[in-house]
């Protein structure tokens, strides 16, 4: 594979006949990514899927994004939009899913990526997937923590009229998410099940509560056809395009359909509850954020006050309208704020157990370093602190330019959707014959699923590069593109310098492909 022997004694043992997926061997449990387990199974079904219900918090990143989304064609268009996107990640989710039954480990897609094209390719398309996945998770973490920051800030403002929000004031908030989040992360890994189930009642029962607020106090509700019919599109693009590249905003509500797949090593039968836990994110997020939009539309009686908003968080605009109190005006943004904090905890989750995935391979830099997992607090703690520390630095770009960020959280989309790609097209070109029948398998059908959900990413991030409005100029392009083609050359570079020749490949590639060399 790699042109040497790997120094990995697990890897041989676990090409052993097993049943099932995990192996003893000797005292050492070996899991189904062919590693020794090293974290606690601590999830269940309920706790994974609100886990990615928390991840995925819908219903508040379809709010917390609307006055972005309302441009490319006012309330009907966020709702279709919204539809569009869900529709196409059910499709890439049960992609996903498949692969999860299959290939329970905590890589995700960086392990699929590696199996589904067969050993002459899937050692460099793995490392690409994998890294190209770790920074969309990473960006992700950033732009999460920016709205939970704006609303912390707006939360202050509420009760201070006067005061001017600076973008320093929402940094200063940022940094103190993040160590909060981090240590929690670290040093309360075992309290975050709990936590997780905790944060499903908040975002469902906290939906439901946010949803009757909005529907029965305003005094006076939007028209049917503002919610429905009044197409505005206010980008210079034809309303075709500005439809389809408004199902950007859609997408970044959904998104996120394999954040629990790298929780695999922590649950007791990953093959058979990833599939559940990928189905219900997609379909209860759709759900939520779908019945939110509906109410939070109706309940605007003056939508150029809420565009045109001077706080840092602009949905607190429309709770101001429809509740006409500051008391529930914070009331319902502390909703927001508490669901965040939790989405957070989830995201670093993800983003951690990532690159401690990739470090167990050599694919990172420092690979000892960040493969290290402190066993008693069940938590990969270099891996971890390098994603909060990096995700401090981003935080501060909206210092110098707001649009620079903008960009950096949308691209979380396009950089996912490409990693998503680079397992499923394989798995497609291939015949499907590089993977193994998990518990949930699409059988002939999964040729279609596959080849719809490639057709569909390509398709859409190519509108997602498309640029913003017309006419355009340097400060309002859209980046998207250029962060694509930055994060593939320094993965193509670090893989030239010194990845490539120390990278060994995932041990479960070896594992599911070495009858195949």
């Amino acid at each position: 594979m790699s042109g040497r022997e790997s120094p990995d004694p697990t890897r041989e043992k676990v090409m052993a006949k097993e049943e099932g997926p995990d192996v003893a061997v000797g005292e050492v449990r070996i899991n189904a990514s062919g590693h020794k387990d090293q974290l606690q199974r601590q999830y269940r079904l309920i706790a994974l899927c609100a886990l990615a219900l928390n991840i995925d918090n819908a219903w508040i990143a379809l709010g917390g994004s609307v006055t972005i989304a309302i441009a490319n064609g006012g309330p009907p268009g966020v709702l279709y939009e919204l539809i569009v996107a869900c529709s196409y990640y059910a499709v890439i989710g049960a992609c996903i899913a498949e692969l999860a039954s299959a290939i329970p480990s905590s890589g995700g897609v960086y392990h699929y990526a590696s199996i589904t094209p067969g050993l002459k390719y899937g050692r460099v398309l793995g490392f690409f997937a994998g890294s190209i996945n770790f920074f969309g998770w990473l960006f992700d973490f950033a732009s999460i923590t920016q709205i939970c920051s704006n609303v912390a800030v707006q939360l202050y403002a509420i009760f201070h009229p006067d005061l001017v929000i600076e973008a320093w004031h929402v940094y200063i908030a940022y940094i103190l998410i993040t160590i909060l989040v981090t240590l929690t992360c670290v040093f309360a890994n075992r309290l975050i099940p709990m936590l997780q189930d905790a944060g499903m009642v908040l975002v469902i029962v906290g939906g439901l509560v946010t949803i009757i607020v909005l529907a029965a106090m305003p005094d006076r509700h939007a028209s049917s056809s503002f919610v429905w019919k009044d197409f505005v599109n206010i980008t210079g693009w034809g309303d075709g395009v500005a439809f389809l590249t408004g199902v950007l905003n859609g997408a970044f509500t959904i998104g996120t359909v394999d954040a629990i797949t790298h929780l695999a090593e922590e649950l007791p039968e990953p093959e058979r509850d990833l599939p559940k836990g990928v189905f219900a994110q997609v379909g209860l997020g759709f759900l939520s954020a779908f019945f939110f939009g509906i109410a939070m539309f109706y309940s605007i009686s003056d939508l150029d006050a809420v565009i045109n908003s001077n706080g840092s968080f602009p949905l607190a605009a429309i709770y101001a309208q429809a509740t006409g109190t500051k008391g529930g005006t914070f009331c319902l943004l502390f909703i927001v704020l508490l669901s965040l904090l939790i989405c957070l905890v989830g995201t670093l989750l993800t983003c951690g157990r990532i690159w401690w995935t990739l470090a167990r391979d050599h694919a990172t830099p420092f690979p000892k370093l960040f493969s290290s997992v402190n066993e008693d607090l069940s938590c990969p703690i270099p891996a971890t602190l390098l994603c909060a520390i990096i995700s401090i630095g981003l935080g501060a770009i909206p210092l110098g330019s707001k649009t620079a960020f903008t960009d950096l959280a949308g691209s979380f989309i396009i950089l996912t959707s490409v990693s998503y790609a680079l397992a499923i097209a394989p798995n497609l070109l291939t015949g499907r014959k590089n993977v193994p029948r998990g518990p949930f398998h699409m059988g002939s059908a999964g040729f279609f699923v596959n080849a719809a959900a490639v057709l569909l990413i390509v398709f859409f991030d190519i509108m997602y590069c498309f640029p913003f409005g017309l006419p355009t100029t340097t400060q309002a392009m859209n980046y998207n593109s250029v962060i694509l083609v930055g994060v593939v050359a320094l993965t193509a570079i670090w893989w030239f310098i010194r990845g490539g020749k120390r990278y060994e490949a995932p041990t479960v590639m070896h594992k599911y492909l070495a009858g195949k060399m």
